[in-house]
This record gives structure tokens, C-alpha cells and sequence, in this order.
């Protein structure tokens, strides 16, 4: 997730994307997400195994924000936002 100027980015693990950006969009749970108006889905990847999807937001939360910039513009270069709601 980003917030509108793509300055602030979010990366989480869930098992509902459709909900977990619903409750990104409408603020509806206090914290990060919320206090930096993280309201555009600008990247996701899919995974069958619960553990992987955990491995890789630890490594991707360990990444330098450009590369984390990189990898969003290989399939979404203008930031659009996805809109998974």
C-alpha cells in the first residue's frame, strides 16, 4: 500500500486482499496504515503457502526503498492504484 504522493509505503501479509484494503481505503483500523493514509494498492503478489508469503514480506521489509520502488515500476510504473476492494 501508498498513500496518495507514494512517499509512505506499507508492506503486510493477509489471507483476504479484498479486505485488508478495504480496511487500508477507510482508515478502519488505527496505526501506521491509518496515521499515513495508506489508500492505494500499488503492488501484491500471490502465494499458496502461507510461510513463503511471511519469508518474503520479511525480506521485502528489509529492502532499500529503491528497490522496493523498482520492483512496483516492473509492473505498475505509474503507481495507479490497483483497487482490489
Amino acid at each position: 500500500m501508498a498513500n496518495i504522493s507514494d512517499s509512505v509505503f506499507y508492506i503486510g501479509v493477509t489471507s483476504d486482499l479484498r479486505r485488508r484494503t478495504y480496511e487500508h481505503k477507510h482508515a478502519a483500523i488505527k496505526g501506521f496504515s491509518s496515521k499515513y493514509k495508506l489508500e492505494k494498492l500499488v503492488y501484491y503478489e500471490s502465494f499458496d503457502d502461507i510461510n513463503f508469503a511471511i519469508k518474503r514480506e520479511k525480506q521485502l521489509k528489509n529492502w532499500h526503498r529503491d528497490w522496493k520502488i523498482n520492483l512496483i515500476v516492473k509492473v505498475n510504473p505509474g503507481f495507479s492504484d490497483l483497487n482490489i476492494e
